[in-house]
């Protein structure tokens, strides 16, 4: 008996010998580590690449629908019926604009009447809108081409009642009146409303045309501002010698006085510019020469005058 149990325990004590070699290789090998990499696979239409020359599926999805939209507009719009054109808004007429006075003073003018010069005076100091004592001025349309030298009406005239304004004459005669005009010109200093000069100092006075020539303050002969006899040109200036001169739409604006000179003075004033006018006629003009007449106050409305 104790023959057959020796090769059993030597089975078991090398099993387990096996075992323990078994274990010990197992603590001493290197872990093998595996790490998976986890794949995310994009939709087909992602994940078809562009070629050249090609769109990718999402691009040419994202095309078709916007011509799609492009297309709905354009029938829509086309279905749509066309909106009429609103008509312009109409210009205003310049009493409309106007003040609350100055359309007032409109009322009491019939713009489709012609009046007599004297009654077109009266109007005008009646429809005097400001509270200073406003200018009563003439407007007169000349049928004339003011580019044509000989068709540029130009000429002084002395008012008979005067200006009503209070006139600044400058002289210009000698070295001595030269020598204090010229210090305060170059200066730019006009303290001057007319100045009158002797032939002999024009020559002096030339490099101050571009100072005075703009603000019509040249002197010139046919303004009677040169001239030999200079104290009586400025007499004639303080008493109410004013000139005149058509514009480039071959009109000429002019002073005849103020309001407060009342209708009779007025009209001495207005007649001696229009007898000036109506001599000053140029020989080439044909056709009408005095096409309309108007008077105004400063800031009023305007009365038409017969011819």
């Amino acid at each position: 008996m104790a023959e057959a149990k020796k090769p059993v325990k030597k089975a078991a004590k090398a099993k387990k010998e096996a075992e323990v070699i078994a274990e010990t290789a197992v603590e001493h090998e290197a872990p093998e580590v595996i790490i998976e990499k986890e794949v995310v696979e994009a939709p087909a239409e992602e994940k078809a690449v562009a070629k050249a020359g090609k769109r990718s599926a999402k691009a040419a999805k994202e095309a078709e629908e916007k011509e799609a939209k492009e297309a709905r507009k354009a029938e829509s719009k086309d279905q749509k019926p066309a909106e009429a054109k609103k008509p312009a808004p109409k210009a205003r007429s310049r009493t409309e604009r106007a003040g609350k006075k100055y359309r007032e003073a409109a009322k009491l003018v019939d713009k489709d009447k012609l009046y007599k010069l004297a009654d077109a005076l009266e109007l005008a100091t009646k429809t005097s809108t400001t509270k200073f004592d406003a200018t009563v001025e003439l407007h007169i349309n000349l049928g004339v081409d003011p580019k044509q030298a000989d068709q540029n009406v130009r000429d002084t005239v002395s008012l008979p009642a005067g200006t009503g304004k209070t006139v600044r004459v400058a002289t210009l005669a000698d070295d001595a009146d030269a020598e204090k005009l010229f210090a305060k010109l170059d200066k730019e200093e006009i303290d001057f409303d007319v100045l009158v000069a002797a032939p002999n100092m024009m020559p002096k006075l030339g490099k101050y045309a571009r100072l005075l020539g703009p603000r019509g303050l040249m002197p010139n002969p046919k303004s009677g501002t040169v001239t030999t006899d200079v104290k009586a040109a400025v007499e004639q200036a303080k008493a109410g010698r004013v000139e005149y001169r058509v514009d480039q739409a071959g009109i000429v604006h002019i002073g005849v006085g103020k309001v407060s000179f009342g209708p009779a003075k007025l009209g001495q004033n207005a007649e001696a510019v229009l007898a000036s006018i109506r001599s000053n006629r140029p020989a080439s003009l044909k056709g009408n020469y005095i096409k309309t007449i108007t008077v105004s106050t400063t800031m009023g409305p305007g009365i038409k005058v017969e011819v």
